[in-house]
């Protein structure tokens, strides 16, 4: 197995080779559609255009559907919710279907979706990944984290070391082994030094200080939890993510 990790979607290649690719987006797109299937959420589907969002959405009964849109880390108005996972409770996401648009997070989505398996992680689901690639020993792994607007972000880099180190851990092999690039050094080396500290790491984080500022201190320590859920979000369709069972 080889990993390469790239830092947005922007530095992604367009050539798409990679057997499993994952999207980490951790402040918040990829921690919200983990949460949102892990209570119970039929499926999730992601776009990156907010009004593709609003007409497909439009073909579904409005008690079936959630509508959750963010731009610049606020919710967009005519929206039901944000991008904050703490709104993904068992009762409002129960066998509902989450339409979602946000600022970075489908844009990794969408760079990817026409990969054989395309999955999303964040730290809270971070073993459930690491087992996933385990079992189903794909040859190529990309990690391509959301960023911020074609930015690096150390919350979705600091992600993809955590699963990287894991693996290596795991496969009981150098973490050489199953370099595919540069980025995964520079990820693993982040994890190692900051694992400890992944709270006090997402304050540093620019987008980190952005949802500070609008006083969204919970969503931050549930972000920087670590394997809070079992739960791997796998590609079922084009955009559509559901529970990996």
């Amino acid at each position: 197995m080889k990993l390469c990790v790239f830092h947005t979607p922007e530095l992604t290649p367009d050539q798409n080779y990679a057997d499993c690719a994952i999207a980490i987006d951790v402040l918040r797109a990829t921690s919200t559609i983990a949460t949102a299937l892990a209570v119970g959420a039929e499926a999730v589907q992601v776009f990156s255009d907010l009004d593709k969002l609003m007409h497909e959405s439009e073909s579904w009964m409005p008690e079936k559907r959630l509508r959750a849109g963010e731009r610049g880390g606020s919710k967009v108005v005519g929206c039901d919710l944000g991008n904050s996972p703490l709104d993904c409770t068992p009762q409002l996401m129960n066998e509902k279907r989450l339409f979602i648009s946000t600022t970075n997070g489908t844009r990794a989505l969408q760079k990817i979706q026409a990969s054989p398996t395309v999955l999303a992680a964040a730290l809270i689901n971070r073993k459930a990944i690491v087992e996933y690639l385990l079992k189903q020993q794909p040859d190529t792994v990309w990690i391509v984290n959301a960023g911020w607007e074609g930015s690096f972000a150390l919350e979705d880099t600091v992600c993809a070391g955590a699963i990287a180190h894991t693996l290596a851990e795991r496969l009981d092999c150098s973490l050489e082994e199953i370099t595919g690039n540069d980025e995964v050094v520079g990820a693993v080396t982040l994890y190692q030094q900051w694992k400890e500290n992944l709270l006090e790491l997402l304050h540093y984080a620019s987008h980190g200080k952005r949802l500070l500022k609008l006083d969204c201190h919970d969503d931050l320590k549930y972000c920087a939890g670590l394997d809070v859920l079992d739960v791997v979000p796998i590609q079922r369709e084009i955009g559509v993510l559901v529970k990996n069972s």
